[in-house]
């Protein structure tokens, strides 16, 4: 039936879910079935953001079969996004993207699925963008940069152009990485850090310039 939006389930329930509600309801793509939310199980069955919050990921075979097909990751975690977005595929789901209007995608820029771009980021030609993303308001990407599945720029941050950010790995607000730098995986580079050299995987870094303060243990992942 022309009209009819597709269903989209918000998996979280928070300020990074909210975010999200306003690029969907301003580009008017979907129609916001509700929120599930595994980390209150007392916010189940209220409203947040004018829909309902469902239950847990318990939810996810009751609403395909009500055929809800679609989801995205409403949270911040980059870890976690990467670990219930394969979940929700394994189960059927596909991921949507949520790209602000006020953003400036440049020509040959490649966004994967399950990415949310914020207002006013500036995303230059030949960027290459992983699936389940989050690029934060007036972020820059320049030229031919890459950002691995899961990465997580925080608002303000410049990334220059040929850099590379590693799988998981968060941009702190504010931060500046130079020009062809490699970020490795699972990093943090703290706000208002500049980066003028490669940081290895699974560390900490910050500072002006940036220094390894220390390591990430896997079993922080």
């Amino acid at each position: 039936m022309a009209g009819v939006k597709e269903g989209l389930v918000i998996w979280g329930a928070s300020g990074q879910a909210a975010v999200i509600v306003d690029i969907i309801r301003l580009k008017s793509e979907y129609e916001i079935i509700g929120f599930i939310d595994d980390l209150d199980p007392e916010r189940h069955g209220t409203e947040f953001c004018g829909a309902p919050v469902l239950g847990g990921a318990e939810q996810l075979e009751r609403l395909q079969s009500q055929g809800i097909r679609t989801l995205i990751m409403g949270f911040g975690n980059s870890r976690a996004r990467l670990r219930l977005a394969a979940l929700a595929r394994s189960k059927g789901y596909r991921l949507a993207t949520a790209i602000h209007p006020h953003t400036s995608l440049g020509m040959g820029a490649s966004v994967g699925p399950g990415t949310v771009i914020k207002a006013g980021a500036a995303i230059d030609p030949l960027v290459r963008i992983g699936e389940n993303v989050i690029v934060g308001s007036c972020v820059s990407i320049g030229h031919h940069a890459v950002l691995e599945d899961g990465v997580r720029i925080n608002a303000g941050a410049r990334v220059s152009g040929y850099a590379t950010i590693g799988k998981a790995a968060t941009i702190g607000t504010g931060a500046l990485i130079r020009d062809r730098v490699h970020i490795g995986e699972y990093c943090f580079v703290g706000m208002g850090a500049a980066v003028i050299r490669d940081i290895p995987d699974r560390v900490v870094a910050y500072g002006v310039p940036a220094k390894v303060r220390r390591a990430i243990t896997p079993e922080a992942d």
